[in-house]
């Protein structure tokens, strides 16, 4: 199995599992690339830390002002990128600036040259030649940037309205990353521009976003530089395809014990225990219509551990809705097995 194949596996697992439609999702899958995102260039706020920050205004304590003021900028980047990406809005070189602005807002610098100052925090282009670190090779001219951002956004807008496959598309952001990065338009803050740019091509796309983990950052610098070096784009799609497939592994291992665990409350002692999965379909066979939040004051578990149990059910064929979220009920599918519950029928639908 190809890893294009095997990510196709992991995504089409992913979607069966509902793991997306879970509580707050969306907002923790986002701050966990945030603090990835940061973590590359060396923050060392945790996601943890940063739910707090973002959601309570709760500085981490003993962790550099500087470094969480990179994570609120980016926070602000990202919800401007999620914005646009959800109206299709063509990117064009101001609006690179604008998001760039964002990122750097808090933590950018002004720089005094010859050919007069710029800021880094207000998201202006660099007027100043630089290289890859320390002995390492220069990045184009700065006077060849404006010209090549712009052809730059001439190709990005091209590729988004052209017909693709998921592989495709997934392949389009990554090399949309790599192009962004090694034009390397300002002074500062190139790496969150350019994993920020792969991000909002794949919201835009509805595809599930990706992350370069913060214990993978040396092999995504040598990558970035292998793929340079050998004028070869394959090496840098072959890395982020692996991460990808990392991250949907993980994740999806995660969620799979959350549901083996339950999130159960701790029992009265000598109660005979009984699974979360059986006790759902027992409630669901009386009271189709109960909702993840009933269920879960039933059972005592937490509603998010009822949705995983639910999502899992769906994903096995077990149980499947019917109607809207609000007004549906579910409907309890046939089980050969019976599933622990001392009983069994033929396509069993139950309805109030």
């Amino acid at each position: 199995m190809t890893m294009k194949d095997q990510l196709s596996v992991l995504i089409e697992q992913y979607n069966q599992l509902g793991i997306d439609s879970q509580i707050d999702y969306e907002k923790f899958y986002l701050y966990s690339i945030i603090t990835h995102s940061t973590a590359i260039e060396g923050s060392t706020v945790t996601e943890i830390e940063n739910q707090l920050l973002f959601d309570e205004g709760i500085t981490a304590k003993g962790k550099p002002l500087m470094e969480q003021m990179m994570n609120l900028d980016l926070k602000r980047a990202y919800e401007e990128s999620i914005r646009l990406a959800k109206n299709h809005t063509d990117i064009t070189v101001d609006i690179l600036k604008a998001l760039s602005h964002l990122v750097m807002q808090n933590t950018g610098s002004t720089y005094k040259t010859a050919l007069g100052d710029f800021s880094s925090a207000n998201g202006d282009l660099r007027k100043v030649n630089v290289t890859a670190g320390v002995g390492g090779r220069s990045y184009m001219s700065y006077q060849k940037v404006p010209a090549r951002l712009q052809e730059f956004c001439d190709w990005l807008n091209a590729q988004r309205k052209r017909p693709m496959s998921l592989s495709e598309r997934y392949d389009f952001s990554f090399e949309a990353h790599y192009r962004l990065v090694t034009i390397h338009p300002w002074v500062d803050g190139n790496g969150r521009m350019a994993r920020l740019l792969m991000n909002h091509i794949q919201f835009e796309f509805g595809l599930i976003p990706s992350k370069v983990l913060r214990e993978d950052k040396g092999d995504y610098i040598n990558a970035l530089i292998a793929t340079r070096e050998a004028d070869d784009m394959s090496v840098f799609l072959d890395f982020m395809t692996d991460e990808m497939i990392k991250t949907l592994s993980s994740d999806i291992d995660a969620f799979l014990r959350s549901v083996d665990d339950g999130g159960e409350k701790t029992r009265p002692i000598g109660e005979k225990k009984q699974k979360s999965r059986e006790k759902i379909l027992q409630l669901l066979k009386d009271h189709p219509n109960y909702s993840a939040r009933k269920l879960a004051e039933m059972i005592g578990i937490t509603p998010k551990a009822i949705e995983k149990h639910l999502a899992k059910l769906k994903a096995e064929g077990v149980i499947k809705r019917e109607g809207p979220d609000k007004g549906g009920y579910w409907i309890v599918l046939r089980s050969k097995q019976g599933l622990g519950l001392g009983f069994v029928d033929d396509d069993l639908i139950f309805r109030e």
